[in-house]
């Protein structure tokens, strides 16, 4: 039987810490600032790969507390069509980059830097409705 051909899954999780939220600034293409985040290895869960991921980009423990939502917009990602499952998370401490962060730093949603990378401006969007009023975006219903 052959293989279906599907598009790369990464594990994204905004990080919250003292009323703040972690981005890094992109080492690699595509430049700007993301919500901390990679791809999910052959054999290990999502969940798995969003704890590693952000240990390995921001130095940071992260407590998973909820599911944001996925984003699977072919056009999300300019390297080529990838799903993104964005979870929410807790951390203390600082971040520090590693990995292929450039730096990493924490934020207000009413600061953000720019430019931000891939759809994040549209997934903290989302993220700040999220925390206004309990209710999870709907990213199937968007064009």
């Amino acid at each position: 039987m052959a293989r279906p051909i599907c598009p790369p899954i990464a594990a994204d999780v905004i990080i919250e810490i003292d009323g703040r939220i972690v981005l890094v600034e992109r080492k690699n293409y595509p430049p700007g600032w993301a919500i901390p985040g990679g791809f999910v290895d052959v054999g290990e869960t999502v969940e798995d790969a969003a704890r590693r991921e952000m240990r390995e980009e921001t130095g940071l423990e992260v407590e998973l507390t909820d599911l944001l939502g996925v984003y699977s917009r072919p056009d999300r990602d300019p390297r080529g069509h990838t799903i993104s499952v964005v979870y929410l998370g807790r951390a203390q401490g600082t971040p520090r980059a590693d990995d292929d962060a450039k730096s990493a730093a924490l934020f207000s949603l009413d600061a953000l830097p720019a430019p931000l990378a891939f759809d994040h401006a549209e997934i903290l969007a989302d993220y700040r409705r999220y925390r206004q009023s309990g209710q999870r975006p709907t990213p199937w219903r968007k064009g």
